[in-house]
């Protein structure tokens, strides 16, 4: 369809849409770990666990900030970025909706974060994330994030990357 655009805004990372992206992310890349390495999806318990453990308090202004993209007017994605020093800054929770996947939405949403991380101060942006994750691996090296060493100890980290910011 013509005409279907994305919009991008800061968006409380409580929110209603911010809760449903981040149940969608989180059940999608646990589900694939599990069936990746266990053969089966995700405990419902454990998936609700871990979903009401990880609020995403850490996205809240001043030292960080949820992103919602949104397609056509409706919550299709979602970015998030936290200050972790000064000049560093990580993106995380990126994740578009499956049915809107190759419509352009994940790179917009990156680069909303990029200028929200530089707005925050940071001049450099870091994220990790799984081997099993080979589309986010190959989003992130097209948008010209590079390959690095670990900058955490996440169990479930295999790639680190990097990008630094150029000043706006």
């Amino acid at each position: 369809m013509t005409g279907m655009t994305w919009t991008i805004t800061a968006e409380p990372y409580d929110s209603p849409a911010a809760a449903a992206l981040w149940r969608a992310y989180y059940t999608e890349v646990s589900d694939r770990w599990y069936l990746l390495h266990e053969g089966h999806r995700t405990d419902p318990d454990e998936l609700e666990r871990e979903i009401a453990a990880h609020t995403g308090s850490e996205l809240a202004p001043p030292a960080g900030q949820l992103l919602i993209g949104r397609y056509d007017g409706a919550p299709g994605g979602s970015a998030g970025v936290r200050l972790l020093d000064a000049d560093t800054a990580e993106l995380t929770r990126v994740f578009v909706y499956e049915h809107l996947r190759g419509k352009g939405g994940a790179p917009l949403l990156v680069a909303a974060a990029e200028e929200t991380a530089r707005a925050l101060g940071a001049r450099r942006l870091i994220l990790d994330t799984r081997s099993d994750l080979v589309e986010a691996r190959a989003l992130y090296a097209r948008l010209g994030y590079t390959e690095t060493g670990p900058h955490n100890d996440d169990t479930y980290a295999e790639h680190w990357f990097s990008k630094e910011l150029a000043v706006s």
